[in-house]
């Protein structure tokens, strides 16, 4: 079925079935799920090249992609490009990657912005006061950033979750379970998602009149094996912590490895709390001992951030409005009251 075709089946003029199609903000709610509902139905599918002439629109969402040696394929990125690319391709939209030297993203940003490439791109991984997010804003080009940038003097869109908040109730349930040597093992400095979670848990054990010290906090990329490396050398240390936050279930593999390598139980001689991104392979359930978790889907994250590229793309979301999810806390079987043994 033709354009045509459908438009004559609908008894709507081809223009209003075109801009239903393609999200303009002119076409009623009610017409618009009506032009939908019949497309799927029908099989209708719009030729891009036509749809191209007709709207303007590439019908492309973009990400620049950094590669080199130095950059590992991360399982968290995977299964947020799931939800991502589940959205787009629900919604007619492509996903276009364009590789980019991890040192010089810029020359990038701006070839794909100049050529006219995509119709929106959006951040992920920011940093404090990041560059890509200012050089976004003058070069004009609808963007999201998924998590958040701190020292920048302006207002962007971004979709982010409560990553201070949910490592504070972490801390806070430790706190309350008799814990005062808590550890971290988080993510990389780097990064601001790993400056909010190291923020929470350093509020909420000062509530307490604690201290998150600097020898009990490692900061690595996000692997099991960094988990393990993390994890041995905090045990190894005396006195060692009675409990462990992690960021990532990840590196809690390498977590519960290291505590089982040196005859640690958990939980009657360390607590453990991971985050969670809500891996359909990794379940936190299943470990040896069921971890307690702050969780948050990941894979939903991205399907958000696609959403709201398309509605910015078609001038549905205009602004720079932010919006952060809250996260849950999961009591499971790893966590426990504090020990007493003198060496714990």
């Amino acid at each position: 079925m033709n354009l045509k075709q459908l438009s004559q089946m609908l008894e709507l003029s081809q223009t209003t079935v075109s801009r239903a199609l393609n999200g303009y903000p002119e076409v009623n709610e009610e017409t618009r799920r009506r032009v939908m509902d019949a497309a799927r139905r029908h099989g209708y599918r719009p030729n891009p090249s036509a749809r191209r002439l007709a709207t303007g629109k590439a019908g492309m969402i973009g990400y620049v992609l950094p590669t080199g040696s130095a950059v590992d394929i991360d399982p968290h990125f995977v299964e947020f490009l799931s939800g991502l690319g589940d959205y787009a391709r629900a919604h007619d939209f492509d996903l276009v990657l364009s590789p980019a030297d991890a040192q010089d993203e810029e020359t990038t940003y701006r070839r794909v912005v100049a050529n006219k490439q995509v119709d929106a791109l959006y951040v992920s991984s920011p940093k404090p006061a990041d560059k890509r997010i200012k050089l976004l804003e003058q070069l004009g080009l609808p963007y999201i950033v998924h998590g958040r940038s701190e020292g920048l003097h302006f207002d962007y869109p971004f979709m982010d979750i409560d990553n201070e908040g949910a490592f504070h109730e972490a801390g806070r349930l430790l706190v309350q379970l008799g814990h005062s040597r808590i550890a971290l093992i988080n993510g990389q400095r780097a990064e601001t998602f790993a400056v909010f979670r190291e923020r929470g848990l350093r509020n909420a054990l000062a509530a307490s009149g604690l201290v998150l010290a600097t020898p009990m906090i490692r900061s690595f990329a996000m692997t099991e094996e960094n988990g393990y490396r993390a994890a041995r050398s905090l045990l190894e240390t005396s006195p060692r912590p009675t409990a462990i936050i992690c960021s990532s279930l990840i590196m809690a593999l390498g977590v519960v490895r290291a505590a089982r390598d040196l005859g640690i139980e958990i939980p009657k001689d360390m607590s453990l709390i991971a985050h969670d991104d809500v891996f359909p392979w990794l379940k936190p359930e299943n470990f040896s001992v069921p971890l307690a978790t702050t969780r948050s889907s990941i894979r939903l994250a991205g399907a958000r951030i696609a959403e709201r590229l398309a509605a910015r793309i078609s001038g549905l979301e205009e602004g720079k409005s932010g919006e952060v999810w809250p996260v849950d806390l999961v009591v499971r079987g790893s966590v426990a009251g504090a020990p007493t043994r003198a060496n714990s």
